[in-house]
């Protein structure tokens, strides 16, 4: 016999006594973005390798060490999505959705994969939830963004967050920035870390990212991305500041903060918070502008961001753990094989009628057990269905708050709980 098998590093297990909170969680974020007007978008979870190795960046750390990628029978390349963004770019070409609508608003709640040192808070598969707003190029589709991501943390009870953003500017702006911090930062190539010395070759912004004390110690005199930004990127960012000032949403400049994947142009951000550990990123985000273009469609301006699901969950544990439990309603107690098919009865009933969690006893336990399983479970009620009450026509009800005890119609049981007791 050979040894059991156990989940692959990187990946966890969804048990019962967390999906409540994951289905409650992700029930908020659905009914957040309909009010805000914006559409589910699904998108296969693998395609291409091409897709991303064309939007993400060949010298990004995703593409060359993170994707997991295989030769499909026909020799095509295939990637499992690392981010959802380009999936949902390629999506708006090949449907032609531009030609639908001048402004495309969706947004996802789905799994991608990245081969990463799991730590807390990250997986090899994780969950992103994100929005992209296709289509407008204007600094108040760049807030609409800012402000819906940041609404949903403190719509969920996580108000210590910090809104940092920065603008990147166009093309050529980082292009002459990207000189220009080579030349201050060769001289000190020997003291970067590692993954800094390779990236002063392949992407030079992404050093501005880095966690390493002596990189930061470094940067401290690094010329700033804003005193390279064209008049009209100047201008744009300038406008999303004053929207967000006059909102009362308060924000951080970070002329330090670039976004990890190479589309990204103009205006970025990031929310952080302290509630798991050491100030993380919950969410991040920004400008797009040329992707569309990137990937074969018509060139059209385009914005948004995307969050981890894993770390938003880790929070409202703590904030909501009351949320966790798994409550039922009623308990229906099988005191012999005959009552079986009364209890299941009286069940859809009640689950049709009023619309109420109700457990049925299944393993044939005791009494007792099954009124200890009743109470493991958090029932409001028992049901009691043996013998003497189907010879009666009448069940009777244990109030599991109060002890209390009562009898009624089995035929009219939906009366006695839907005038009686609220259960919402």
């Amino acid at each position: 016999m050979s040894g059991q098998i156990r989940n692959i590093k990187g990946t966890k297990d969804l048990l019962p006594s967390e999906s409540k909170l994951w289905l409650e969680t992700e029930s908020i974020i659905h009914n957040f973005m309909s009010l805000h007007g914006y559409s589910l978008i699904r998108t296969p979870i693998f395609e291409k390798t091409e897709l991303f190795s064309r939007s993400i960046g060949q010298d990004t750390d995703i593409v060359n060490k993170e994707m997991y990628t295989w030769l499909d029978i026909d020799g095509t390349s295939l990637t499992l999505r690392p981010e959802l963004t380009a999936s949902v770019i390629r999506s708006y070409i090949q449907n032609n959705l531009g030609n639908q609508s001048p402004l495309q608003r969706v947004y996802y709640i789905d799994a991608s994969f990245r081969r990463e040192r799991p730590q807390k808070g990250r997986q090899r598969q994780f969950t992103q939830y994100g929005v992209e707003a296709i289509g407008s190029k204007n600094p108040e589709q760049d807030v609409e963004i800012i402000l819906i991501a940041s609404r949903i943390y403190q719509m969920l009870g996580i108000d210590d967050i910090e809104i940092h953003i920065n603008s990147i500017g166009s093309k050529e702006s980082r292009s002459q920035y990207s000189e220009s911090l080579v030349s201050f930062l060769s001289p000190y190539k020997k003291d970067l870390s590692k993954i800094s010395q390779k990236r002063l070759k392949t992407n030079p912004l992404r050093i501005l990212d880095s966690k390493s004390e002596k990189d930061i110690k470094i940067l401290e005199k690094a010329p700033l991305i804003s005193n390279y930004l064209s008049k009209d990127d100047s201008q744009n960012f300038e406008e999303i500041l004053n929207l967000l000032n006059n909102l009362n949403i308060k924000i951080i400049i970070n002329e330090k903060l670039v976004r990890g994947l190479d589309y990204y142009n103009g205006m970025t951000f990031e929310i952080l918070s302290d509630d798991i550990g050491s100030q993380s990123a919950l969410c991040g985000g920004g400008r797009y502008d040329k992707l569309v273009e990137y990937l074969g469609g018509k060139a059209t301006p385009a914005v948004g961001f995307a969050a981890g699901l894993e770390r938003l969950i880790m929070i409202l544990k703590d904030k909501q753990k009351n949320i966790i439990s798994n409550n039922i309603d009623i308990y229906i107690i099988s005191l012999d094989e005959k009552s079986i098919s009364y209890s299941f009865a009286i069940a859809d009933k009640l689950r049709n009628t009023l619309g109420i969690k109700v457990v049925c006893e299944t393993l044939r336990r005791s009494m007792k057990s099954q009124l200890r399983e009743a109470n493991k479970n958090n029932s409001k009620f028992t049901i009691l269905v043996g013998e003497n009450e189907i010879n009666n026509e009448r069940v009777t009800i244990k109030n599991m708050e109060d002890g209390t005890q009562t009898e009624a119609p089995i035929d009219e049981i939906e009366n006695y709980f839907g005038v009686d007791y609220e259960y919402k």
